[in-house]
């Protein structure tokens, strides 16, 4: 592998693994494509994740130059609207971003002979599926746009693999732990900052929804094995779930987990709570049959523990952070009411 093209390299995800990569194949020409929105969401202002990549490219994958797939091994497509509230938000450019484009892409990756096409899609296709594991074949139950857009895409990346362009959807637990641009708006980060800054977590639900989680480390990973699997190793399409088993937690555990490594944190559940659809159990035997070197190593404690010392290494101290810019949806109306972008999420030219 020479050359790797990530699209959507600026998130949260994206600096995590640029680093891995740059780590474990440091002559590999690493190229960035992204749009923008979340530059500015850095941990620390001083420290431009992307200068650990060879070329930065900005634009929007809905209008993607196909030159710069010239002589690209690899692919990895990130390039999201990332969560439930920012897909119901605006569910247009959601089905456009996460399922349209990236299916174009992945067609013009393959017409500029790209060998490997990598996917992140995401666990929450599973929607409301009780205590049972899921496996990869699975009903799926998609409760919300993300997770509808994630399935479409899936289907439509299926029709394009073969034995020369080699795709993997990789259906990753719900994302946690510290990068150089941190999202706040997950629960293992959020339960943290709020333990750490308010001495409190408050669970809006009853706390018995399941949830798996993997750290952006053990993503990044999952990600470099996708990027170089072989056909004959799952087939020329896989569709794999991306996660550990031992990391299914109820959203009451991980926060009793948060509670106790930090101390002094009060914690409330509300036990009359509506019923939280979005609840699953995953399986991911299958991860660890096709990729044992490549399964997650980070446990939950670590992760804690990674989170608190990078928030305090950051000298964060804003108690209403769910109102910052480390929450996603809040920088994307940021940029709409201050007419940098528009409600389909292009920029405006000023």
């Amino acid at each position: 592998m020479k050359k790797i093209l990530i699209n959507g390299n600026m998130g949260y995800i994206g600096p995590v693994v640029v680093s891995h990569f740059r780590s474990n194949y440091p002559e590999i020409q690493i190229i960035g494509f992204d749009t923008g929105f979340f530059a500015g969401c850095l941990a620390n202002p001083n420290i431009f994740p992307e200068s650990n990549v060879d070329i930065q490219y900005f634009g929007d994958i809905r209008n993607f130059p196909q030159n710069i797939l010239q002589d690209v091994d690899a692919v990895i497509q990130l390039a999201a609207i990332s969560n439930d509230p920012m897909g119901n938000s605006f569910e247009i450019p959601t089905k456009e971003i996460n399922n349209d484009y990236a299916v174009e892409i992945a067609k013009l990756a393959k017409k500029m002979g790209v060998k490997n096409f990598v996917f992140a899609s995401s666990c929450s296709v599973y929607g409301a599926a009780g205590d049972e594991a899921k496996h990869e074949e699975s009903e799926l139950n998609p409760q919300t746009a993300y997770a509808k857009s994630k399935i479409e895409c899936e289907k439509g990346l299926k029709e394009l693999a073969d034995d020369k362009f080699v795709i993997t959807a990789l259906r990753f637990a719900t994302a946690c732990g510290f990068s150089p641009r941190l999202r706040l708006d997950l629960v293992l980060n959020d339960f943290v900052v709020s333990g750490l800054l308010n001495h409190k977590i408050e669970i809006l639900s009853d706390g018995s929804p399941l949830r798996p989680l993997i750290h952006v480390k053990d993503m990044a990973r999952a990600i470099e094995w996708a990027s170089i699997r072989i056909g004959q190793n799952g087939g020329d399409f896989l569709i794999i779930n991306a996660g550990s088993n031992v990391w299914n937690y109820q959203i009451k555990e991980l926060a009793e987990k948060v509670r106790d490594i930090i101390g002094n944190v009060e914690l409330t559940i509300n036990p009359n709570a509506s019923i939280d659809n979005r609840s699953y159990r995953v399986d991911f035997g299958l991860f660890r049959k096709l990729a044992p070197q490549f399964i997650p190593i980070i446990t939950l404690d670590e992760a804690v523990n990674d989170l608190l010392e990078g928030i305090q290494t950051m000298n964060f101290v804003d108690t209403d952070f769910r109102n910052s810019h480390f929450i996603r949806l809040k920088t994307l109306n940021s940029l709409i009411v201050e007419n940098r972008i528009n409600k389909n999420l292009n920029w405006n030219k000023i």
